[in-house]
């Protein structure tokens, strides 16, 4: 008789068909560039992110690896970047004003290469103009009559100051270091020595004469030294003149190309200003080169003075067609931030503004950057450090040392530039969960979260972009299309990844596998394109790299080991489902489950809970059953009842409620002293009304029971028994739907446990009858007399 609960084969599935296709291969497909599949509220949300440019508005891509995420938001945003404005060049130059504080100036893009150049051809030939203009006869004629002209008056002045001096009896005597009056007695001038050989009332005299003549003759020597000073700014005025002529017009022309810019023009005037100060340092001869091995160099920083004119380009953006898109997979510290360089010269470690290295942030200045969230979290200071840009909207260049505490190992501390650009991190959703929850900047910095989802609806529109997609991937991995029946294959494996007949895969990375397998398994054959025959190898030879355990585990089944029926009818037992991940696959297999039920008040004991070997939702499922059977049968009676469950042969943990139906119907057999079906499997959770619950994983667990089935011969009694919840969710292997259309093996979706009890036993549940009794013969009617029983015999023995 036909079972109103069981599934017919067409039902086991949901087939894509190929005759849905409008072509005849791939190769007549428009290739799927730019959009994405399945995921249009995270695209919703990445526009918004995009768009809003306030600050903290950062954003967070959430999804399983392989949906896409840093794939499409390179591609959304290189695109989007493209009709965006092209930030400035940043540039360091040397601070007049505080040498260890490099100052940092911008220009349009493209300027800063040229900014650069420009003054290194102002160093080339500063130094040549001022030494070739300090050489020539011009130069050396005015400076001698400058010379001549102050010397004339100084010479009159010591004259003059020297006939004063004789007038007291005194030489006036005029050295580098100063006028001094040398005594005179008899015509002879007197020496140190000689003086000190005098008598001291002579000396006294002297002295008193020498203070007198200082003090009538100040006046002149002051006229002197004004003189001399005189002198060396007429000299100084004139060089000036000279190094200005020299030099001048090609400074001008620098303020002149570059007036537009303040900073830069006010660096010019320091730089003018500064050769103007230091004229000597330039015109110093080169050493002849058979010398300069006898000296010992200089570090090779700042060679010359010239040096600290140079311009370090940190960012040049002068190719760049809009906003920069930086993608990176390796953010350490200073790939992120940048850093200082050093030069080892004889033991010294030297840097200057010249060696200052941009980051990873200052070339996404002005556009976007895209990280992976756990690998910024896995560099040191990496994290706060970005959080800390992010704050201040700049970013300074130092130590890691700095950062952590320690000494610095240069004295430089560079400008910070700001920064106005969008921090993209992609991750998981659990890692986006443990920031939110545990890192309180994570949510002020990162306000917008685009959630990629796993699964998308299968409607004929994602269908057709899944075709594409194929597409886009035989033409840029330049192999084999796919005809029809092959991508057809393909949307049902994608089905299949996410075990629903009304969804699709959106990992992409999965699927990417097999279009690879499938090319080269159609390679190997020789084929002209990529057929159904192709994927279905592909996806069956993937599966058989990994599924050693699974085989391992049906040999022990064979053989008898691990004890499991499939035929023949048992009181009390029945044969549970579960799944086993082993990582990179898993699978279902058939559990032993028994229960023995007897008079007592301990109510139902999960031996598995009693020797913590079970999870906290295996444990809940089964005190639910208590709440079943005191709900059900001890309205009337008090329920005197003890029973054991046990999952026989488990040696490691157990958890979850999919078993929790199966430990019900095991001991509903036990109470009714009715056997199970051995051949039929049972899966589902139920609650404390009897309705059975959808579980996870309907599919391998049919088909790791057909396959124990299959290898001792299938016998047309042999099924399963599913919550009717999870039909939707059944995509099975060809083999289980072909044995359930020639009715070798069954499959039955219930709702509620009579039904089930009804398939596992063959004896009707029974409905409760105005009276309050059930119809004899009815599972309900001999658990509920067994239970009176043991309430009558409980209260007889307690008198």
């Amino acid at each position: 008789m036909a079972n109103n609960n069981e599934l017919t084969f067409d039902m086991l599935r949901r087939e894509c068909d190929p005759n849905f296709f409008q072509f005849e291969n791939t190769s007549q497909l428009q290739p799927l560039e730019d959009s994405i599949i399945g995921q249009e509220c995270a695209v919703k949300a990445m526009e918004f992110g995009l768009k809003i440019r306030a600050k903290g508005y950062n954003i967070y891509i959430a999804g399983e690896t392989g949906t896409g995420k840093t794939t499409y938001a390179r591609n959304y945003i290189k695109k989007l970047a493209e009709t965006e404005k092209v930030p400035d060049d940043w540039c360091y130059v040397y601070n007049f004003d505080k040498p260890n504080e490099p100052m940092a100036v911008n220009m349009p893009a493209g300027m800063g290469k040229i900014f650069h150049k420009d003054m290194d051809d102002f160093i080339k030939i500063l130094t040549s103009e001022i030494r070739k203009a300090f050489d020539s006869e011009d130069y050396e004629k005015e400076k001698s009559e400058i010379i001549k002209e102050f010397q004339d008056k100084r010479i009159r002045l010591l004259e003059k100051l020297n006939e004063d001096a004789k007038k007291h009896g005194f030489k006036v005597k005029s050295t580098n270091a100063g006028i001094y009056f040398l005594p005179i007695i008899e015509g002879k001038t007197l020496s140190e020595k000689e003086f000190g050989e005098l008598d001291e009332q002579v000396k006294d005299e002297i002295t008193e004469k020498s203070t007198m003549l200082q003090r009538e003759t100040i006046e002149i020597i002051r006229k002197i030294k004004n003189v001399e000073k005189e002198a060396e700014e007429k000299v100084s005025e004139w060089e000036n003149k000279i190094a200005l002529f020299a030099v001048g017009t090609h400074i001008n022309d620098l303020k002149e190309k570059y007036k537009e810019y303040e900073k830069i023009s006010s660096y010019l005037d320091r730089v003018q200003g500064d050769i103007l100060a230091n004229l000597d340092d330039f015109r110093e001869e080169e050493q002849p080169e058979e010398q300069q091995h006898l000296v010992m160099p200089w570090p090779k920083i700042m060679e010359s003075h010239a040096d600290k004119y140079k311009v370090n380009v940190l960012v040049d953006n002068g190719e760049l067609k809009g906003a920069p898109v930086i993608v990176d997979f390796d953010p350490t510290y200073y790939n992120l931030f940048g850093k200082l360089e050093y030069e080892n010269e004889f033991g010294t470690m030297t840097t200057d503004f010249t060696m200052i290295t941009a980051g990873l942030l200052h070339a996404a200045n002005g556009g976007y950057i895209i990280l992976q969230a756990k690998d910024v979290l896995s560099n040191a200071q990496s994290w706060e450090a970005l959080k800390r840009v992010i704050r201040t909207r700049q970013i300074s260049i130092g130590s890691m040392k700095e950062q952590l505490g320690m000494v610095a190992v240069s004295a430089l501390k560079p400008e910070p530039i700001p920064v106005d650009m969008k921090v993209i991190l992609v991750g998981s959703p659990g890692l986006y969960q443990l920031l939110f929850e545990y890192d309180e900047d994570f949510k002020k910095l990162f306000k917008i979260k685009v959630d990629f989802d796993e699964e998308m609806e299968w409607n004929d529109e994602n269908t057709v972009k899944l075709a594409r997609f194929i597409s886009l991937f035989c033409r840029r991995e330049n192999t084999l299309h796919f005809d029809r029946t092959g991508v057809a294959k393909v949307v049902e494996y994608s089905s299949r990844l996410v075990e629903s007949q009304n969804k699709l895969s959106t990992k992409f990375n999965d699927i990417v596998d097999i279009l690879c397998e499938s090319c080269a398994w159609a390679e190997i054959e020789n084929s002209d394109l990529v057929r159904a025959e192709h994927v279905n190898r592909a996806v069956q030879e993937k599966n058989n790299r990994s599924n050693k355990y699974d085989k391992k585990l049906l040999e022990l089944l064979k053989e008898g080991t691990i004890m499991i029926d499939t035929s023949g009818e048992v009181v009390g037992q029945i044969n549970g489902l579960s799944i086993l991940d082993v990582g990179d696959y898993y699978f279902g297999k058939p559990t032993r489950i028994t229960a023995t039920t007897y008079m007592g008040e301990k109510g139902i004991v999960n031996i598995e809970r009693e020797i913590e070997m079970s999870g906290t939702s295996h444990s809940k499922g089964v005190l639910i059953l208590s709440g079943y059977i005191g709900q059900k049968y001890a309205q009337e009676i008090p329920l005197s009842l003890s029973a054991s469950l046990c999952f026989e042969q488990l040696y490691g943990g157990i958890d979850g409620d999919s078993a929790s139906s199966a430990e019900l119907y095991a001991i509903l057999s036990s109470l009714a002293d009715v056997p199970i079906k051995q051949g039929i499997a049972v899966t589902g959770s139920v609650n404390q009304r009897g309705e059975i619950q959808p579980i996870g994983g309907a599919t391998p667990k049919i088909e790791g029971f057909f396959e124990l089935c299959k290898l001792r011969g299938l016998d047309g009694k042999q099924g399963v028994i599913i919550p009717h919840r999870n039909v939707r969710d059944l995509v099975l292997k060809d083999e289980v739907i072909e044995a359930v259309k020639e009715g070798k093996f069954h499959i039955y979706a219930v709702k509620t446990i009579d039904e089930g009890i009804e398939i596992l036993t063959g004896v009707k549940m029974g409905v409760k009858r105005k009276n309050g009794s059930y119809p004899p013969g009815t599972i309900n009617y001999k658990v509920y007399e067994k239970l009176k029983r043991f309430a009558q015999i409980a209260a007889d023995f307690g008198k």
